[in-house]
């Protein structure tokens, strides 16, 4: 396992669980990433994991309660330290120019998400309609890296760099611009032929022609 790469049996063997519960674990995690949380049943998950559907309702009393005691505990536990972790090669590094932090950050989320695709699509897939899910990201990820991403648009404001507009605006314009490309990208359209240097220059110019001052 490497520091970019999050592993599902890392957790495995870190949690005391037994090995039903390890394949129920994993079954659910493909079966969620394949078909998404409502187009899966848990007979699909009992019979990938090689259970009695009884199995898994012994352990969760519903569908979502297996998502929320599987699937979250997974965020909670690996996806947090990992990302943030992964993150800091970029918000450890002063890039000279926005632009070059833009390109910095585009390509690391790239890398990440397709090296951690199965956890990842659960995520992007699961947070805006499970509200949850939506808190335990809250708490594990995205409080945890707000003041950074905040230092540094202040940064790069004071660079003359970024318009003067509150910080998290910019945060705000600069996340939904990146994560919009991801979504399209892995999860509207992951059958497209993506030019993925186009692409990521068409999204940092976006940015800078509503953000930058005085760029291209």
């Amino acid at each position: 396992m490497t520091g970019e790469e999050i592993s599902i049996e890392f957790l495995l063997e870190e949690d005391e669980l037994t090995d039903k519960q390890k394949k129920i674990l994993v079954a659910a995690i493909e079966s969620f990433s394949e078909k998404g949380y409502a187009a899966t049943s848990t007979n699909e998950i009992a019979k990938k994991a090689g259970v009695a559907e009884g199995t898994i309702f012994r352990h969760y009393k519903t569908k979502k309660d297996l998502l929320l005691n599987i699937v979250a505990p997974v965020m909670a536990k690996l996806v947090a330290p990992f990302v943030i972790r992964d993150l800091d090669k970029v918000l450890n590094k002063r890039f000279d120019t926005f632009e070059d932090f833009l390109r910095a950050m585009i390509e690391n989320r790239r890398e990440f998400i397709e090296k951690n695709g199965q956890i990842i699509r659960i995520l992007l897939q699961e947070i805006p309609f499970q509200p949850e899910l939506r808190e335990q990201f809250k708490e594990h990820v995205a409080t945890r890296l707000f003041e950074r991403f905040t230092k540094v648009a202040v940064y790069y404001q004071e660079k003359g760099e970024i318009i003067d507009i509150p910080p998290l605006s910019a945060l705000r314009l600069t996340a939904s611009s990146i994560i919009g490309y991801f979504i399209a990208k892995y999860l509207i359209i992951p059958e497209s032929e993506w030019d993925d240097e186009a692409e990521t220059e068409r999204t940092i110019q976006f940015i800078l022609n509503g953000l930058g001052k005085g760029t291209k």
